[in-house]
């Protein structure tokens, strides 16, 4: 089954929490001093918020998955619709551990499509490395370095 992912980069992450908190009637699911996500049944959504340097709001879009099998079905969908797709396999970043496919929508939105293997105690190996600005032509998607995939999808 799929979720919905939603990451937005906040300034105050407290005052944030306690914005979405009131709307959603929940509490985080995961919380970290910078770093908080809802995991909601009703609408299916992933919502995170980052406190990591970015521009306040939204980072990227996603949908999240539960296996390989969705993961390969949805990048395929994105290569279909003449998207450039960067893959990442095994990424630790937002503090879970995912392989990632990573495209940018005609209007620029990066859009992460993952399926998350393992929870980690830290935001990822690079924890000093934002989420990306694009899946291509700018900072690089979390905890990889620039591939020669990304460096196409500029041209």
């Amino acid at each position: 089954m799929q979720r919905l992912h939603v990451n937005l980069a906040v300034e105050d992450l407290d005052r944030s929490i306690a914005f979405y908190r009131t709307l959603f009637g929940a509490e985080p699911t995961v919380r970290h001093a910078d770093y908080a996500k809802w995991m909601l049944d009703d609408p299916r959504v992933n919502f995170a918020l980052a406190q990591r340097g970015r521009a306040p709001g939204v980072d990227h879009l996603g949908i999240q998955v539960d296996s390989a099998e969705e993961l390969a079905a949805v990048t395929h969908r994105l290569a279909e619709a003449g998207q450039a797709v960067v893959e990442q396999h095994q990424t630790e970043c937002c503090y879970a551990r995912s392989d990632k496919t990573w495209a940018t929508d005609p209007t620029g939105v990066p859009w992460e499509t993952f399926h998350t293997t393992g929870d980690l105690t830290t935001y990822g190996k690079d924890s000093d490395t934002v989420a990306p600005a694009s899946a291509c032509c700018g900072d690089t998607p979390c905890g990889t370095e620039a591939t020669a995939e990304a460096e196409r999808c500029c041209v």
